[in-house]
């Protein structure tokens, strides 16, 4: 594995950075010296233990879509490709190819293509014809009665702009754009089950962000992955 690590003015230096507690910003840089030469970090929790952050700190590093998380434990430095370039003769490949097959690269940056369940992501790619001819129907069907009588269980993501706006009517100060990147991350699973209610999600993450001391956002699916 070679030695040198390097960082991006562009991603250490943006605000999107900047904003993030100073603990977070520095188990990010922990994170990038100790990752292998594709960006993974074998065991995210022990350095966490190591330099005396939180698990709060990987949380927001997870919900900023700073690192991305894998049902195994490990993680993925988001960013690894626009931070570092790794000569041939001194690279050398990860050992966790059943995580790499799951990741694809957009613009340099690593997106997750299928959720660590091997199911299809909310970021995958797909056809936008197609998806604009399903969205107005499938948002008006969202709650369409099946035969039984029942309500359907089809789940239809949210924007940012709805969550946005759920969150101006509840008074929050819930991050939209962050609640839907972290769950696109993520599939729009809680756990191992598909997300069926995104506005009680959400009124999950507000409880959790109140009731932190500190202010930090908290979500209730990445505790048993930080806890496993």
């Amino acid at each position: 594995m070679a030695n040198r690590r390097m960082f991006s003015r562009d991603i250490v230096c943006s605000d999107r950075f900047l904003d993030m507690p100073s603990s977070a910003q520095a188990l990010y840089f922990q994170y990038g010296l100790e990752a292998d030469d594709d960006g993974f970090v074998s065991a995210p929790k022990k350095i966490i233990r190591l330099t005396n952050a939180s698990d709060d700190d990987l949380k927001i590093l997870i919900a900023k879509n700073f690192v991305l998380p894998f049902e195994s434990g490990v993680v993925v430095i988001r960013d690894w490709k626009i931070n570092n370039y790794l000569r041939k003769d001194r690279y050398t490949p990860t050992r966790f190819k059943e995580e790499l097959e799951q990741l694809t690269l957009v613009n340099d940056h690593y997106e997750i293509q299928t959720s660590p369940l091997g199911i299809p992501d909310g970021n995958q790619v797909v056809d936008m014809v197609d998806t604009q001819a399903r969205s107005g129907k499938d948002r008006v069907d969202k709650e369409r009665v099946s035969i039984n009588g029942g309500k359907s269980s089809r789940f239809v993501p949210p924007t940012v702009k709805e969550v946005r706006e759920y969150c101006l009517e509840r008074g929050n100060n819930v991050d939209a754009q962050c609640f839907v990147d972290f769950y696109s991350s993520k599939g729009w699973y809680i756990g191992k089950s598909k997300m069926r209610d995104w506005k009680a999600s959400v009124r999950t993450w507000e409880r959790k962000e109140r009731s932190n001391s500190q202010g930090r956002t908290t979500e209730d699916g990445l505790e048993g992955w930080l806890h496993a």
